[in-house]
């Protein structure tokens, strides 16, 4: 790439690029577009850039922002928000004299917010949320006169909001959830005190601060004793983020309307699920924990470390949480469509053979990050549709980690408790309580299974020794597929696309069956069942777009030679089959 003298823009957003992002491209001289955002880089962020606009949100970016970001003097637009930044904000921001946009929300920074953002008078929108800021807010602000928009919500400032230009023009919702603050009713916040007050909570306020953060200590220290299958090297690795931006009981109260009936989204293991709706109009999903419910209080636990750390477009979000001694709760991304299970068992409710395909893709993208590319492989456990959620797009998103398990010290743990949902438990997981990868890729089977059938595992025509895999796998090798697929995704024989919808059926049947072998060492991983899926939709892709399979075969079947993939899958499917 830093070859590449006369690049102007790059545009790389909402893939997977991992890594650091490499030093060389400061050598592109002419480059004055840069999108990266939406990926899973790591390391920090480049010093040497000098761009007019950089985006490099919803990545895995730590570490401080340097005193080089004053290099950037060109830039009109910077966007790192949604990353791990730490540390302060360096002064030097003050030298971006050209900057219009700036957001570093939803990171780990600290510190007081700079008072040299005032120099910084081509400022438009602002962007602070969701870090630990504190101190009072810069009075100095009040000289960037062009601040339309401005964000400091979620934070820990205190003291006075400035009173002129242009803190006239914001709203409440610049400022929600930082307790400390005061002004006039139009921030709706409490009214500044008298000196004299705020000289005696100069005393009082330290001292509650320090007991409070000797009973959070010990509190902290008690969980971590309750830890005993977490390896020293996962601790290492999985600090509760969550915690730094937590919310408060009657911020939930309010955005649920009381935790309303109406509200209620879904009931689970450990507890309730409601929408929320706060000030600023941002819809969420409010997941209560039920505390006497055994098991409840480590589920809460394991979720905040497991979300608040992993990030993936296919995982879902933590965004807050709220931890009380008789209250623990998680506010989650909201996702409109809901869950799959929804749309496979609900009338009204139909996918086609495309969607369901994408929402395959999308769910094993999520468990190959969970069990190759994250530090420390994460076993979910507890895979079905019920906890596969999608959202405005469709596209979908692995939820409820409620039971996942770290595998810090090797491939494979040992539990005495299984807690997953029947129908979907791997053999050796149910009957000896062995959590390995592949026994998630066994519930993954599982899903597509039903997802291409609409077939639930528990379905009572599946009785004595029959299971859906072996009625899945019986039909497969009776070349009779078309007898346990869903109907409505094939159509007629009529139809120009019926074999090729029939043979994409039966290459995903065939991924399935490979996928929930009785063996664990007959199992395919889920990088091989990515790749595989992704063929099949290309290929179908392919056969569609000329007018589906042409065939003059016996029995209907296709012509030309199967590809390497279903060769693949043929082979393990006579496996099963001996």
């Amino acid at each position: 790439m830093g070859r590449l003298h006369n690049l102007q823009g790059w545009d790389m957003s909402d893939n997977t690029l991992q890594g650091h992002i490499p030093d060389e491209l400061c050598q592109l001289e002419n480059l004055f577009h840069l999108k990266l955002g939406g990926n899973q880089l790591s390391g920090s962020v480049p010093s040497c850039l000098d761009i007019l606009q950089l985006d490099l949100s919803s990545n895995s970016l730590i570490g401080p922002l340097s005193g080089a970001v004053g290099n950037l003097k060109v830039a009109t637009y910077i966007n790192v928000s949604y990353n791990q930044l730490s540390g302060s904000v360096p002064s030097s921001i003050g030298s971006l004299l050209s900057l219009v946009n700036l957001s570093l929300a939803h990171n780990n920074l600290e510190g007081p917010i700079p008072s040299s953002f005032a120099d910084c008078l081509s400022l438009e929108g602002l962007d602070l949320s969701r870090n630990s800021f504190t101190g009072v807010i810069p009075k100095s602000l009040e000289a960037l006169l062009y601040l339309k928009h401005l964000n400091l919500s979620f934070n820990r400032l205190q003291g006075e909001i400035p009173s002129g230009r242009p803190f006239k023009n914001f709203s409440a919702k610049s400022f929600v959830s930082n307790h400390g603050l005061c002004a006039g009713s139009q921030f709706q916040v409490p009214p500044c005190k008298r000196k004299t007050s705020i000289s005696i909570l100069k005393y009082v306020i330290p001292g509650i601060l320090s007991a409070m953060l000797l009973v959070a200590s010990i509190f902290w220290m008690l969980m971590l004793r309750r830890k005993k299958n977490a390896t020293a090297a996962a601790h290492t690795i999985l600090t509760p983020q969550v915690f730094w931006r937590r919310v408060s009981y009657l911020e939930l109260l309010h955005a649920t309307d009381g935790f309303n009936e109406s509200n209620l989204l879904g009931t689970g293991g450990f507890g309730s699920v409601y929408k929320g709706t706060f000030p600023d109009e941002t819809d969420v999903a409010i997941k209560v924990f039920n505390l006497d419910l055994e098991g409840a209080f480590a589920s809460f636990e394991v979720e905040c470390e497991m979300l608040s750390n992993v990030r993936h477009r296919n995982l879902i979000k933590v965004i807050s949480c709220c931890c009380q001694i008789d209250f623990k709760g998680l506010v989650l991304n909201y996702m409109p469509n809901g869950s799959l299970e929804k749309w496979l068992h609900y009338q009204n409710s139909f996918l086609d053979l495309v969607q369901r395909l994408d929402i395959m893709i999308d769910v094993a993208s999520a468990l190959e990050y969970l069990h190759h590319d994250y530090e420390v492989p994460i076993v979910h456990c507890d895979l079905k549709p019920s906890n596969i959620l999608l959202d405005d797009d469709m596209v979908a998103h692995v939820a409820d980690f409620g039971i996942a398990k770290l595998l810090g010290g090797g491939d494979s743990m040992t539990q005495t408790m299984t807690l997953a949902t029947i129908g979907y438990i791997a053999p050796e997981y149910g009957m000896e309580g062995i959590v390995t990868r592949r026994g998630d890729v066994y519930s993954f089977g599982i899903v597509v299974m039903e997802t291409f059938t609409r077939r639930k595992p528990t379905d009572e025509i599946f009785i004595g020794e029959m299971r859906l895999s072996q009625w899945v796998a019986n039909h497969l090798v009776a070349n009779a597929i078309v007898d346990v697929v869903d109907a409505t995704l094939l159509g007629t024989e009529e139809d120009h696309e019926f074999v090729s919808k029939r043979e994409c059926l039966s290459s995903i049947m065939r991924l399935a069956v490979a996928c929930s072998a009785e063996s664990p060492e007959e199992r395919i991983n889920m990088q091989e069942a990515v790749a595989m899926l992704k063929t099949i939709k290309i290929k179908f892709s392919k056969q569609t777009a000329v007018g589906g399979v042409k065939t003059d075969c016996k029995s209907n079947e296709v012509c030309s030679r199967k590809p390497h993939i279903s060769e693949m899958l043929d082979n393990r499917l006579q496996c099963v089959k001996k």
